[in-house]
């Protein structure tokens, strides 16, 4: 039955390479077979179709291509017709319905990768992160060019499976505890160490976690809920104004020393920038920026005010609060400007600038 097999599949594929029909091929090597095997098959139809039943039976079961289909469908960061927002600078808005005057639902962070249910008349239906909406279609990348550029984008990530995670200044346990982070925290990796440690970036620095607590996989962004840009009542129109504004550089590259908001800047640099804009002139590094203002507490928190960490009770970086128990910062030289948890590592002190 093997040499069976062989010859048909051959002459399928013989009668596609030269242009004739495949059958015309299959007859006439599969007659010659049967007059020596007359015994296994008695026409040429019967040998081709008991090829091929055999040549799938032996490979895998149906429930081992079940399998593997299974496993295909999240093989691609759990995206089965994955989409990429391609804009060249700031977000692309999400609506609840497909035409610009729909309600805005959410934003698409430049590179973002969404879920693309459906397409139709120049707007795709798409799912990302907890936003449900539609987009224009011309501006995502789809099928193999998104396939390809999320292949570049997606990074390694450790997410904290416990919470009060230790992040340490070494990669042992007798090491100074840096601060804690959150169970679901996002880390973005520098290295998988091979002595049970990993070392990842805390904003720009590199610190280390045990990989007895997180769980380390692959990602790519997801869109921002417009609950994620709530601020709350009595908050002035220019600390609305102002985390809109600075929420429009979300993507853009993080750069040590730099103050750019489009190509690049560190966290202060960023924090500087958008305050400029409002009249509000800042120095240049997060320690002296934290003596600017009115120092505040947790329960104060407006959106507009700014947050600052610490290493080794020492600031080393800086926050813009939003609203909604949430930051945006530029981050580190892999994750770049994002939003996170205000508290996505522990807050070391808290100013208010804007006195109103």
């Amino acid at each position: 039955m093997k040499t069976l097999v062989k010859c048909g599949v051959c002459a399928l594929v013989a009668g596609l390479v030269l242009g004739t029909p495949a059958t015309a091929y299959a007859s006439e090597i599969n007659n010659q077979i049967v007059k020596e095997n007359n015994n296994i098959a008695q026409s040429t139809e019967d040998l081709l179709t008991a090829g091929i039943g055999e040549l799938f039976s032996t490979v895998l079961t149906e429930d081992e291509y079940k399998e593997i289909a299974k496993k295909a469908q999240g093989a691609r960061w759990g995206y089965t017709n994955l989409g990429i927002c391609n804009v060249e600078d700031n977000n692309l808005n999400i609506r609840q319905t497909p035409d610009e005057s729909g309600k805005m639902v959410g934003k698409l962070p430049k590179n973002a990768a969404c879920e693309v249910l459906e397409s139709k008349d120049g707007w795709a239906h798409i799912k990302s992160g907890k936003v449900d909406g539609y987009v224009k279609e011309q501006y995502l990348l789809v099928g193999f060019d998104a396939i390809q550029k999320g292949e570049e984008l997606a990074s390694p990530i450790a997410v904290a499976n416990t919470d009060g995670l230790n992040v340490r200044e070494e990669p042992n346990t007798s090491a100074e505890v840096v601060t804690q982070v959150a169970h679901g925290e996002m880390l973005d990796i520098a290295e998988i160490m091979n002595n049970g440690w990993v070392k990842v970036y805390l904003d720009s620095e590199e610190v280390y976690v045990s990989a007895d607590y997180v769980e380390v996989k692959s990602d790519l962004n997801t869109a921002i809920t417009m609950t994620e840009v709530l601020y709350g009542e009595g908050v002035s129109d220019v600390r609305v104004e102002l985390c809109e504004y600075a929420k429009q550089f979300i993507g853009n590259p993080y750069v040590w020393g730099g103050t750019s908001l489009t190509k690049g800047a560190d966290c202060s640099g960023f924090v500087q920038s958008v305050f400029k804009k409002y009249g509000v002139s800042l120095p240049r590094t997060s320690r002296t920026q934290a003596g600017v203002g009115t120092q505040i507490s947790a329960g104060d928190l407006k959106a507009g005010d700014l947050i600052f960490y610490a290493k080794g009770g020492t600031i080393n970086h800086v926050a813009i609060y939003i609203g909604g128990g949430q930051v945006v910062h530029a981050s580190s030289p892999k994750s770049g400007i994002k939003i996170s948890k205000y508290n996505y590592r522990t807050p070391h002190k808290m100013m208010r600038v804007l006195q109103d």
